[in-house]
């Protein structure tokens, strides 16, 4: 569908109901007349869901939308036993969705009726929980200060955050709703590598993510992009207060060793002056860094930025190739004494980034192993304490960040779970600029069908929901702080059917 398709199917049901009026009028014909007072109710509806604020897809897709809501809501037989059923959709599936916009909608989320995970196949996870649970007041707040000796401002983060997405990548509906969210429930926004636009400036907090493009903190040399210190200060300073941190990508689980892609179609005038590049054409990021090339200068360049900030918590995003390279980075960090604030590990199973498929399906460490290689690298050289580790990942329930931090994790990220609280169906089309609710999307029309002051609330809803249900899963475990639960507490059936921990 085109993205005249509201009013196609406004002005369809005009004339249908118009022309079935007038021929019953002419044939005295009951029939006819009774179709058109079918099409006149369905004119009625189509108006109504134009007019509608609460939910995008009906709003750019009227009428026809409400089939989704069928399948959605009414369990259809067509959908139960042909299309999906709860549990094994990807990459998120009907449950774990269900789960995220009851949340942020802040409805009822229990469920009837016992679990439909087959408790019994290899690869169920559960939770050890107490005899003796806790009052769930009794848990320590769902916060984490990031900031090694070195930081001047240490930051404290939520323990559960908004992954980087660029503006580009989503529309400027969703990243102001993004950005309202977060400034609602106290967690931050990371930039994501296209710059910081004006449109993340809704009262947020922010991480500002420095890629290989160096939109925003760049410039253009001989085709060639580069680090500028002038560029980077006016935008770290331009933004008040609202940039917390600053982490610099080496490589995103969606493709590790690829350079960021931005189609030419989501590439408008607006945006390419924020990145500062040509509009309307491909961006196509290098997959390396011209400010260092080796990991040495990297540390350098991480000093470099304490002193242009003042003294924010500096960090660096990778998704684990080499095991050996870890080893041999952390070790250096150890030798000069020179490091990050924190680290965020990317899984290699992907994001919302668009991608070649070898690189979404084949190439990175998957998340729970590397955060395991990177937990435990850092303890062996005594930097744990000073260096905050956070996850990038599949996250979107209580049990999903209970586990990530078991695993190794201080903080959590996700993005397509916030994108979900804004009201994502999964349509997997980010990369298309056909998004049918407006998310990730450039085209005015369909962006139109975000209201993004109604969904600021729905995001920082989800968000206080999760944490609140990680309190109650930490107290039921007997806990006061989820830095308490270890891998031991966290159990997983073989594939002999014997059950193992973490």
């Amino acid at each position: 569908m085109n993205t005249l398709t509201r009013h196609k199917i406004l002005g369809f049901f005009i004339g249908l109901t118009l022309a079935l009026s007038a021929l019953a009028y002419m044939l005295s014909s009951v029939g006819v007349a009774v179709l058109a007072a079918l099409s006149a109710t369905g004119l009625c509806v189509v108006i109504k869901d134009i007019n509608q604020t609460r939910h995008a897809l009906l709003r750019n897709y009227p009428l026809i939308a409400r089939l989704r809501w069928v399948f959605e809501h009414e369990r259809s037989k067509i959908q139960q036993y042909f299309i999906e059923d709860d549990v094994n959709g990807t990459p998120y599936n009907r449950e774990k969705r269900s789960d995220v916009y009851q949340k942020a909608k802040g409805e009822v989320n229990t469920t009837p009726f016992g679990t439909q995970l087959n408790t019994y196949k290899a690869g169920y996870e559960f939770l050890k929980h107490s005899m003796f649970p806790i009052p769930v007041e009794k848990v320590r707040p769902l916060r984490r200060l990031i900031g090694s000796n070195k930081c001047k401002f240490p930051y404290s983060a939520s323990i559960f955050n908004i992954s980087a997405m660029s503006y580009g990548a989503l529309s400027e509906a969703a990243v102001r709703a993004l950005n309202g969210g977060a400034a609602i429930g106290g967690f931050y926004q990371n930039t994501g590598e296209g710059g910081l636009s004006p449109y993340h400036k809704q009262g947020g907090d922010l991480v500002f993510q420095i890629g290989t493009g160096y939109f925003g903190c760049g410039v253009t040399i001989n085709g060639g992009r580069y680090f500028n210190d002038e560029k980077f200060k006016e935008t770290i300073f331009g933004a008040y207060g609202a940039v917390k941190m600053v982490e610099i990508k080496l490589s995103q689980g969606a493709k590790p060793g690829h350079g960021g892609i931005l189609p030419a179609s989501k590439n408008t005038q607006e945006i390419a002056t924020i990145r500062g590049v040509d509009p309307n054409t491909d961006v196509i990021s290098p997959p390396y860094h011209t400010a260092f090339d080796n990991a040495e200068q990297m540390l350098d360049f991480i000093e470099h930025l304490r002193i242009l900030t003042g003294g924010l918590p500096i960090g660096i995003k990778l998704c684990v190739g080499n095991e050996y390279e870890v080893e041999e980075l952390i070790k250096l960090m150890a030798e000069k004494k020179s490091y990050p604030d924190f680290i965020t590990v990317d899984g290699g199973e992907g994001g919302t980034g668009a991608a070649p498929l070898v690189f979404t399906n084949h190439i990175g460490m998957p998340l729970f192993d590397a955060l395991k290689l990177v937990d435990g690298t850092l303890k062996k050289y005594e930097l744990r304490d000073e260096i905050t580790v956070i996850s990038s990942g599949k996250a979107s329930s209580s049990f999903d960040i209970i586990k990530t931090v078991a695993m190794g994790a201080d903080v959590v990220n996700a993005a397509r779970a916030f994108m979900l609280s804004l009201g994502c169906v999964q349509a997997r089309e980010c990369n298309k600029n056909t998004c049918p609710v407006g998310i990730a999307t450039q085209n005015k029309a369909l962006i139109k069908g975000l209201n993004a002051y109604e969904k600021k609330d729905r995001v920082a809803s989800y968000h206080k929901a999760v944490l609140h249900e990680v309190a109650d899963v930490v107290a039921a475990m007997g806990y006061t702080s989820i830095y308490q639960v270890e891998p031991e507490d966290i159990m997983v059936r073989t594939e002999s059917g014997e059950l193992k921990s973490l």
